[in-house]
């Protein structure tokens, strides 16, 4: 158990029977199980574009590993879960820096690592650590998996469309990455710094979630939990 000194408040609320907490980084921390789950690290997207003439701060990594350690160091955790995408390409890890892979290493040392695998990489490295598993773990009464399948499997968790939403706040539109939910999925934002972002109402996403829908919007550092139909492009 964490010192009072080192416990976040908690966004909880109830999903397929499992009590989860909704982290403003965009995780998911599963508390009975000790369990953080994460998606779409893209680990090395920054040097992926580089290789291709686009130029970006070659700091993703670091800051999204540098992250994701404080967040441990935040709760009480023995297991992370990566649902896919966890690098940007099959040759990412190949470019990860002396530093990134000491302290990947030191992560998937220090917990019960899984490696769910995605579509930018079906394999994860082995000799960065953790446990591979090809396409879905069961987890009590949770289902984690890369990609949600086009029929829902009650207790679904799920990554690979990155989703985002907006609010109209006294006349300014705020954006941010989102947690979106309903009775049987649940599909999570990526974690990873230079990931980007696919609307609620993105006819991708909207086939997932029909009907309502709820969203935890991770904006200004803060969750706000709203129904479908107080978002922005809601009709």
């Amino acid at each position: 158990m964490l010192p009072l000194s080192q416990r976040r408040p908690e966004h909880g609320f109830h999903f397929a029977g499992a009590e989860l907490v909704a982290e403003p980084e965009g995780a998911l921390y599963w508390p009975f199980e000790r369990t953080l789950i994460v998606a779409d690290l893209h680990l090395e997207k920054g040097s992926s574009f580089a290789t291709r003439g686009v130029l970006l701060p070659p700091y993703d990594t670091r800051a999204t590993l540098e992250r994701l350690e404080k967040l441990t160091a935040s709760r009480d955790v023995a297991r992370i879960v990566c649902l896919g995408d966890s690098f940007h390409d099959p040759k990412a890890s190949g470019r990860l820096g002396e530093a990134e892979s000491s302290s990947l290493r030191r992560l998937t040392g220090a917990f019960d690592w899984i490696w769910i695998a995605g579509n930018h990489d079906p394999a994860p490295p082995a000799e960065l650590g953790g446990r591979s598993v090809a396409d879905a773990l069961r987890l009590g009464p949770l289902l984690l998996r890369h990609e949600a399948l086009p029929v829902a499997v009650s207790g679904e968790i799920s990554g690979h469309f990155h989703p985002k939403a907006s609010i109209d706040v006294r006349g300014r539109r705020v954006n941010g990455r989102c947690i979106v939910w309903d009775e049987r999925r649940l599909v999570m934002p990526a974690f990873g710094a230079y990931a980007g972002g696919l609307d609620v109402f993105d006819p991708a996403l909207r086939r997932l979630f029909p009907g309502a829908f709820t969203v935890h919007l991770l904006a200004r550092e803060r969750i706000t939990t709203l129904p479908h139909h107080r978002l922005a492009g809601a009709v």
